[in-house]
């Protein structure tokens, strides 16, 4: 899995040194027993970190120092510390199948599920996946696979908007298994007319599930079928002359608007959740694509942008962040030039996402670790790279991803996790 490998001696350990280089990546000692538990770990710096562990021991030190046991080092150069932890992942999964998830203190991502298993369907915070649905499957119906929202930052903030958003609904908030009965006296929500009570049949098993219905399209659509649904009963009131009631209508939709604005961008239907990371490459004049699809991280994959000429030169500026959508790729030498026709950066986007695409075979434990990595990196109080998530209608915002290959480029930008700028030497 990694890329580069040489042999280590303490006699000859500036040789060894000076193969590696002094960029970020991940690296592996191992010893003359094959057998041994080898060394593993990621550095910003791989020839420093290398030099610390296998040079020479200073007196009385308690630093670590693999000297002695070392003789094969394995490394692999990565442009980013998002490329460091996804190959660490990887490289730690293989050669420690039991432990690689505590090695890495990778805590599942809190996410919200439907669980439609169940007789009653609810809605609840949870970090388990399990029985995920499939893009295509509405979950509208008990039995069908449960739905899963996130990842959020942390469970209380799930746990706040969860509840926010079931106050706008009459779906049960209880936890246990429910055998209706018409003697049960109810819970304090039912009291408040803030769930329709299939608990003593306060209503029919139909009209529940349609309550939950409306519970997942909410979601789905992060409010806006409510908000729709708001506005329609809004103007039939005005229609009617009905005022009062319409401004009670016009303030519950801001409600809804409220409770919306508390859900980051990357928010979505998991099986739904399509994201393209942009990141620094180790190859000149590329960024590094990664791709989130079907539970999986994809990547890294070199993005090329060399010898980019703008379609209007008279504009007497080449940078690709001033007008990145008229930017045309050129063939290296004229050979190439006469046999094929430029290709636009957006279509060579295209085509790089069609190759970053993985199959949806990821089981849930590989879904919700790889959940992990990705919320990891977004949630940071400031993080290198952008990410560009796919609209609701399956479309992608590939001018803006042209944008963004301009920034990563330069290496001038970071962002917080809401997508704000953070300058060098003022970051969060």
């Amino acid at each position: 899995m990694l890329t580069h490998s040489i042999p280590f001696a303490p006699e000859r350990d500036a040789e060894s040194f000076a193969q590696v280089p002094a960029a970020p990546g991940v690296f592996l000692l191992r010893g003359p027993d094959s057998a041994a538990e080898p060394y593993v770990s990621k550095s910003a710096n791989l020839r420093r970190r290398i030099q610390r562990l296998l040079a020479p021991p200073e007196s009385q030190s308690k630093r670590l120092n693999l000297r002695e046991r070392c003789a094969q080092i394995e490394f692999t150069a990565t442009g980013s510390d998002f490329e460091n932890v996804l190959l660490l992942y990887r490289v730690l999964k293989q050669v420690f199948p039991d432990t690689y998830t505590k090695r890495l203190r990778l805590n599942h991502s809190p996410v919200i599920r439907i669980h439609w298993e169940n007789e009653y369907p609810r809605a609840y915070v949870t970090r388990k996946l399990q029985g995920i649905a499939g893009p295509s499957a509405e979950g509208f119906s008990p039995g069908t696979k449960s739905v899963y929202y996130g990842p959020f930052q942390s469970r209380a903030i799930a746990e706040k908007f969860l509840n926010d958003a079931l106050d706008l609904f009459k779906s049960r908030r209880c936890n246990f298994d429910l055998n209706p009965d018409p003697a049960f006296p109810g819970c304090v929500y039912s009291e408040m007319k803030m769930c329709l009570a299939p608990c003593f049949k306060g209503c029919t098993d139909e009209q529940y599930i349609d309550e939950v219905r409306r519970v997942q399209k909410f979601l789905d659509t992060c409010g806006e079928s409510l908000i729709q649904e708001l506005e329609a009963e809004r103007d039939q009131a005005s229609a009617n002359l009905e005022f009062e009631t319409a401004a009670g209508i016009h303030a519950r939709i801001e409600k809804v608007r409220g409770v919306v604005r508390g859900c980051d961008d990357l928010i979505r239907r998991l099986d739904q959740l399509d994201a393209l990371i942009l990141q620094p490459s180790t190859a000149p004049d590329s960024v590094a694509l990664f791709r989130f699809a079907h539970g999986q991280l994809c990547g890294p994959a070199p993005f090329r942008v060399q010898n980019i000429l703008l379609s209007n030169e008279k504009s007497g500026d080449s940078s690709l962040y001033a007008q990145p959508f008229m930017a045309q790729a050129q063939p290296e030498s004229p050979v190439a030039q006469v046999a094929s026709k430029p290709t636009s950066l957006e279509s060579r986007m295209a085509a790089a996402l069609d190759d970053l695409a993985p199959a949806p075979k990821a089981s849930a434990t590989a879904f919700a670790e790889q959940l992990a990595l990705l919320k990891r990196w977004y949630y940071r109080s400031s993080r290198v790279g952008e990410i560009f998530l796919r609209d609701r209608d399956g479309s992608w915002p590939y001018r803006r991803m042209v944008r963004g290959v301009s920034r990563v480029l330069a290496g001038k930008i970071k962002t917080d996790h809401e997508g704000q700028e953070v300058k060098e030497g003022n970051e969060k």
